[in-house]
């Protein structure tokens, strides 16, 4: 038997298989027919796609849903003209959806489709693969895949196609790209500009308007403005804007010019082409343009009047009486625009009195309570560009009751209103008629707020500028400190930002004119805070020495202890008080501050200030040596126990000593019943006060009664001494000087007192620091001059000038010629002593 043999196959058919026609409404039917191997029905189901796309929003979706991207994204490189058409046409229609467009992006198909612009592929292929571009390059990441493709050639290439949509696809796409600063560049670069001015005669709006939307958007760049320059880009423009059947095109015409005229060259040929004429036509015209059209044309206005040979050409063109115009449009568009103009117009001097006689002052305030913020921040901007350096058009804003609108604006809360406000009301208060007026009104009160809260450095510098023009008088100081202006003012002399430093300087000289502002701001440590600027070279300015003098001149206790020297311009009032010298830097304590502390082992405080209450005179203290040798002391100093008198009162005086003691003690009993009341009833506790000194205050009254009476300025300043010598325990020899036990009095001075401060007209045993400072108090006070003047070591001493002697038989000369003399109150009481001699310098130094 033979093997067993398999019969072959039969030989297939043929007859070829008939085609077999196929209908489907399900769409994931259609997406499985995008795997077929035939052409043709890779063709249709593409085509299918994209017609279902086209319905909606909802469509593109489902597909995305149904996993149509990744085939589609793979057919448009199919070898098949017609399937690789219609899949584009699919992908650029699903692609305008924000879902679908996220999921392309990780499929990174931007290259592909950038392949598909060439020039080899038919329109229907560009029109939707610009289609697509226009999508992707909406966001950052699309626009940088484009333009690392290399996709700004062919697109440029493309703006000059015979085809609409290709053209609009592509010119969309050229807006989201030159958004970008690169990409602007680059298109000038790739001679972008003619083909843009190119389509400005396109017959299809919407063309023309994304052509000029891209030109605003690319002269932006200087690069691109001489490249518009150079294609007679503004002659243009101009044909535009005189050609009244495009008005359609005039917003977007005027903002391409509106950037171009920052160019010096560029204005030039705005000129040349009459675009400046055309201007104020359109905002004259008998039929008035869109709202839109005169607002663009206010902007244009305001960017043109930038330099200061424009705004002259601008005021040339009457372009005043345009803006002016303009106010009284219906849009706040419109009004704000002309707000703006006005504010760089008025730079020009020629146009502020051009402005304020067509009465615009007045129709600006006006606008400072009507419309929207925006609008109402335009207006009070125009108000502080026209009151600078203008006091004419102060005086109308004055007279338009604009400044209570403006004080008002202080407590608003945007920077932009606030800043306007103050540097308007700050132009204003340079006179003083006007100042009042806005002083009625609470603005003192009302910068407290923005100087707090300040989020802007010019804001902050128009509130600072503004305060040192209103607190010019002690009413407007004094509600600034009762409305806690004071601790933000102080805390912006630490400002990083220089001018803000040097506005506040400025503001505390002008605050520190009178003695409370003065010694609050020096509580609040501002005096540490101007020292440490002017030990600095670099924070150091112009305002800081003078804020830190004004300090102390209103504050000459605390200017005293720093600098130690007063000069005879420096009178001394009730509260004066001396602390001792105080290193640079330090923080110098209030009176009120130093009574407070607990008895310690320093230097008193000494104080001058005159009795509230029926004063005891001096003469009749009695001192209480705390021993033989201090008794003794006094005894051969000339005795305390009767200044001015002789030794032995008569009975009378006993008698009226014996009175006044029972009455003060019974004066003492009743103060005492009064605080045991105030704190039982729990009562408002009163202002602290100074101690005062009925001591101190007889000696003002023996002083004006003996000194003054004296003709000769010498005399006067010798008989001072001696009533002080004899007030602070007499002469006492420089050899001798260690036996006047002067500090164990002090000391118990501050025992019996319970306080470090002392009263100047208790010490009955005082040396050179203690002398020197009554000397000057009581000088002070009768009106004798005299400087104070601080040494090492407790000396301190007192400076006069007086004339020089003149040689028998010469007439004095005219004006006489004084010279200083130092005032000898401890050794031989009444000396003067000539400045820089020996005896002098012995005097002040140990």
């Amino acid at each position: 038997m033979g093997k067993k043999v398999k019969k072959d196959n039969e030989t297939p058919c043929k007859d070829a298989f008939e085609p077999l026609p196929f209908e489907s409404k399900t769409p994931a039917t259609v997406v499985l027919m995008l795997s077929s191997p035939e052409e043709e029905v890779l063709a249709k189901a593409c085509y299918a796609i994209y017609k279902f796309a086209e319905k909606g929003e909802e469509n593109k979706v489902s597909l995305l849903g149904l996993g149509a991207l990744p085939p589609i994204c793979q057919l448009i490189h199919h070898e098949d003209k017609m399937v690789r058409r219609n899949a584009l046409m699919a992908l650029g229609i699903m692609a305008t959806n924000v879902d679908v467009k996220n999921a392309l992006k990780k499929l990174d198909v931007i290259p592909s489709v950038i392949d598909k612009l060439s020039p080899e592929e038919e329109t229907v292929v560009h029109e939707f693969a610009t289609l697509c571009l226009a999508s992707f390059s909406v966001d950052f990441v699309g626009k940088l895949q484009i333009f690392e493709n290399e996709g700004l050639p062919s697109l440029i290439r493309l703006l000059s196609g015979p085809d609409p949509d290709v053209t609009k696809n592509s010119l969309e796409t050229v807006l989201n790209l030159v958004q970008d600063h690169p990409n602007r560049e680059a298109l000038c670069e790739l001679g972008g500009v003619p083909s843009l001015l190119d389509l400005l005669k396109s017959e299809f709006p919407v063309i023309q308007q994304l052509a000029l939307k891209t030109l605003e958007r690319l002269t932006t760049d200087r690069d691109a403005r001489t490249a518009f320059r150079e294609e007679q880009g503004f002659q243009k423009l101009m044909d535009i804007l005189n050609d009244k059947d495009l008005s359609d095109l005039h917003v977007e015409a005027l903002r391409v010019v509106s950037n171009c005229v920052a160019d010096g060259e560029s204005l030039r040929l705005v000129h040349e082409t009459g675009g400046l004429t055309r201007l104020m036509q359109l905002v004259f015209s008998p039929t008035p343009p869109t709202l839109e059209v005169q607002t663009n044309a206010a902007t244009c206005i305001a960017r043109v009047a930038r330099s200061s040979e424009n705004r002259k050409l601008l005021h040339d063109h009457d372009a005043e009486r345009a803006l002016v115009g303009l106010l009284s449009a219906e849009g706040d568009g419109v009004k704000t625009a002309a707000c703006h103009a006005m504010a760089t117009m008025s730079l020009h001097l020629a146009s502020k009195d051009t402005f304020r006689e067509l009465d615009a002052v007045c129709m600006v305030v006006q606008l400072l309570s009507h419309g929207g913020k925006e609008l109402r921040q335009a207006a009070v901007e125009a108000l502080s560009s026209l009151t600078h350096n203008s006091q004419p058009n102060a005086v109308a804003v004055y007279e338009a009751a604009g400044d209570e609108v403006l004080v008002q604006m202080l407590s608003d809360g945007s920077s932009a209103l606030v800043s306007h406000a103050a540097a308007t009301l700050a132009n204003m208060a340079d006179q003083e008629p006007l100042r009042c007026r806005i002083l009625t009104h609470g603005a003192m009160a009302a910068l407290v707020g923005p100087l707090q809260s300040a989020t802007t450095t010019e804001s902050l510098l128009q509130v600072t500028r503004c305060l040192a023009a209103l607190a010019c008088d002690a009413d407007a100081r004094e509600e600034f400190r009762n409305a806690g202006g004071l601790p933000p003012l102080v805390h912006h002399l630490g400002s990083h930002h220089k001018e803000v430093r040097c506005n506040a300087c400025w503001a505390i000289s002008v605050c520190a004119n009178d003695e409370p502002t003065a010694v609050e701001l020096c509580k609040l440590g501002a005096l540490e805070s101007l020292q440490e600027i002017n030990q600095s070279l670099n924070r150091r300015n112009q305002f800081s020495d003078v804020a830190m003098l004004k300090l102390l001149d209103s504050n000459l206790s605390v200017k005293y202890s720093v600098t130690g020297q007063l000069a005879s311009t420096d009178l001394t009032t009730d509260g004066f008080y001396d602390a001792g010298p105080v290193r640079p830097g330090d923080k110098v304590m209030t009176l009120e501050e130093l009574s407070k502390q607990p008895v310690n082992q320093k230097r008193p405080v000494l104080v001058a200030n005159t009795a509230a209450e029926e004063p005891t005179p001096w003469s009749e203290r009695v001192d209480s040596p705390t021993d033989a040798r201090s008794s003794s002391v006094c005894s051969k100093a000339g005795g305390r126990t009767s200044r001015g008198k002789s030794r032995g009162p008569k009975e009378e005086d006993k008698q009226q000593q014996q009175q006044q003691q029972q009455q003060q003690q019974q004066q003492q009993q009743q103060r005492d019943e009064d605080e045991g009341k105030v704190q039982t009833e729990s009562a408002v506790e009163k202002p602290w006060a100074p101690p005062c000194d009925g001591a101190f205050q007889s000696l003002v009254t023996d002083a004006t009664k003996s000194i003054l009476t004296l003709h000769d300025l010498r005399e006067q300043y010798v008989a001072l001494a001696r009533l002080v010598s004899k007030a602070m325990g007499g002469a006492v020899e420089m050899e001798r000087l260690h036996e006047f036990h002067w500090e164990l009095h002090l000391s118990e001075l501050k025992f019996r007192r319970r306080s470090n401060l002392v009263p100047i007209g208790s010490v009955c045993k005082g040396i050179y620091c203690h002398r020197a400072m009554l000397f000057k108090c009581l000088a002070d006070r009768i009106g004798v001059s005299c400087t104070l003047v601080r040494g090492e070591y407790n000396r301190a001493w007192n400076e006069v000038l007086l004339p020089g002697a003149t040689p028998p038989g010469c007439p004095p000369p005219r004006p006489q010629r004084r010279s200083l003399y130092v005032v000898d109150l401890m050794h031989q009481p009444g000396s003067l002593l000539r400045a820089n001699t020996p005896a002098a310098i012995q005097y002040q130094s140990i």
